[in-house]
């Protein structure tokens, strides 16, 4: 919690809701307003294009995005018609074509300049995330922070990507692994983190010789538009077609289109389990290859001898963070039944001290969720605990001041098996569970990673929050998570193919298990 006041300090960039309302005369649009001037440093204007290919453009529908803290307009970005998906998957195709023949470090050098260009402007963006997503300003320039350093990690992969030679039974043989780009790769993102998976996709996909076609979620297209900017730049500074880095910025007759379309030979899809489940269902119709980054109804298990001074941070940031926005958000707290009470209480003390506040203020530690439809969801889910044998603790309430703000919440004395307690709710719930020796593997049905079965857990932390992944790591979940990975380890090869090469030296034509065929 403390380093995120100090990173925090030194930075204001947005004005406080005062200024607001004095200059709301100026301009209906919030990037209208002298004090949002900067946001003209990301190429945004009061209508933004939201279709790149090459060339900007965009024949849809328009939509107006919203600062979650005060539900105020920022600017318009005009979306893409099926029209424009079809060019843009066609010019996209085609820059694949020369994007596939540069060497792969050359690529790489291409990837390593496209981070040079975030971190110039990693305030500026950090600044964007936080008022068009409304997650707290650390955060926002953390997440640009992230894309930059996957490039990092992709500039070296450039170098090492490859297959094993491997022996060959038959004399003379070779046997090689040859590994080749996909093609196109679909990168469908969503609202709460509109830069950062996009940056894990792109810049692993693009060092293994891909383009890329990114749809983010429409309510922060504002984000999808400023990154994209910012990659067109390099991408046009060096020769390199536009449409390696396409963007369409849409609703689900994109998504759909994207799903069900043969051209897209790998579809990034990153967002809840339930619409998961229907992009599964289309690319797996036509046989497409998915990678899927859907919802985490994450676990905090205590045990009786944890150190408390390790527990209660690490589940308030879990809990917390992001205003319960993140798949690794913590949203079921399993605690010894001999410690349940004191960590309870001390919870509860740790919720009333963290500060809520405009997400952009040096101070705040906690902001708004996304959009009015998530406070009703929240509400939604608090009645129902309530409804299902629980009491809140702590919170339960939207909060009285403008935008989309409600209270950090915990909930105890469900069952283990209540209906809510098995249902993702995408806010800052946490449902506190009590558990004796040996119940919780039965309950919760983990196991521990280090044991020969291993964990059903794509991520298994000790000691530390469930939030706050590095991008060394592969990064994913299993059964409704979707079981993709993505950023590090070998998730590399998602956005790759691999043909098995065998090659004949000799003069003889020997079979394979000493064959005879004469």
């Amino acid at each position: 919690m403390l380093g995120w006041r100090r990173a925090a300090a030194s930075v204001l960039l947005l004005p406080r809701p005062a200024v607001w309302r004095s200059a709301a005369a100026m301009s209906s649009l919030l990037v209208g307003q002298p004090q949002y001037a900067w946001l003209r440093e990301l190429g945004l204007q009061e209508d933004n294009p939201g279709v790149y290919n090459g060339r900007w453009g965009g024949r849809g529908q328009v939509v107006t995005t919203y600062c979650p803290a005060n539900n105020e307009p920022i600017a318009r970005v005009r979306q893409a018609s099926l029209e424009d998906y079809e060019e843009t998957v066609r010019k996209a195709k085609e820059a694949w074509n020369v994007w596939a023949d540069i060497p792969a470090p050359k690529r790489g050098e291409i990837v390593r300049q496209i981070g040079d260009a975030l971190r110039q402007k990693i305030k500026v963006l950090g600044s964007l995330v936080s008022l068009e997503m409304g997650k707290i300003y650390v955060e926002g320039v953390g997440e640009v922070q992230e894309y930059v350093d996957v490039c990092d990690y992709a500039v070296g992969l450039s170098r090492m990507i490859g297959g094993p030679v491997l022996p060959s039974e038959r004399s003379g043989h070779a046997l090689i692994e040859q590994w080749n780009p996909v093609g196109l790769v679909g990168i469908i993102t969503a609202f709460n983190f509109p830069v950062a998976v996009y940056g894990w996709n792109s810049a692993i996909a693009m060092i293994c010789g891909n383009a890329c076609l990114w749809k983010g979620a429409p309510t922060t297209s504002l984000t999808s538009v400023a990154v994209t900017k910012i990659i067109a730049k390099v991408l046009e500074d060096n020769k390199i077609p536009g449409a390696v880095c396409s963007l369409i910025c849409g609703g689900a007759d994109i998504g759909t289109a994207m799903a069900r379309d043969g051209r897209m030979d790998l579809l990034s899809f990153t967002g809840s389990t339930e619409v998961g489940k229907q992009v599964a269902l289309m690319v797996q119709e036509r046989f497409g290859r998915s990678l899927l980054e859907l919802g985490g109804n994450n676990a905090i298990i205590v045990f009786e001898d944890a150190d408390l001074n390790l527990v209660i941070p690490s589940t308030l940031f879990a809990a917390v963070g992001t205003a319960g926005q993140r798949c690794t958000t913590a949203r079921r707290l399993f605690l010894h039944e001999s410690i349940h009470d004191e960590v309870v209480e001390k919870l509860a003390k740790a919720y009333a001290q963290v500060r809520i506040g405009d997400p952009w203020d040096a101070d705040t530690l906690y902001g708004p969720l996304h959009t009015k439809e998530a406070v009703k969801m929240f509400l939604d889910a608090v009645e129902k605990a309530k409804q299902q044998g629980g009491s809140v603790v702590y919170g339960g309430k939207v909060i009285n001041r403008p935008g989309n703000y409600v209270e950090p919440t915990i909930v105890i004395g469900l069952a283990h098996d209540a209906p809510i307690v098995h249902k993702e709710t995408f806010a800052p719930i946490l449902y506190v569970l009590k558990f004796k020796e040996h119940l919780i593997l039965i309950s919760s049905c983990l196991t521990f990673v280090h044991r020969p079965k291993g964990s059903d857990c794509g991520i298994v932390n000790v000691n530390i929050p469930t939030s706050g992944a590095e991008i060394g790591g592969a990064f994913g979940g299993e059964k409704h998570t979707g079981g993709g990975r993505e950023s590090g380890s070998d998730s590399w090869k998602l956005y790759m193919k691999r043909s098995t090469c065998t090659i004949n030296y000799s003069k003889d034509l020997p079979l394979a298990q000493g064959i005879k065929f004469q």
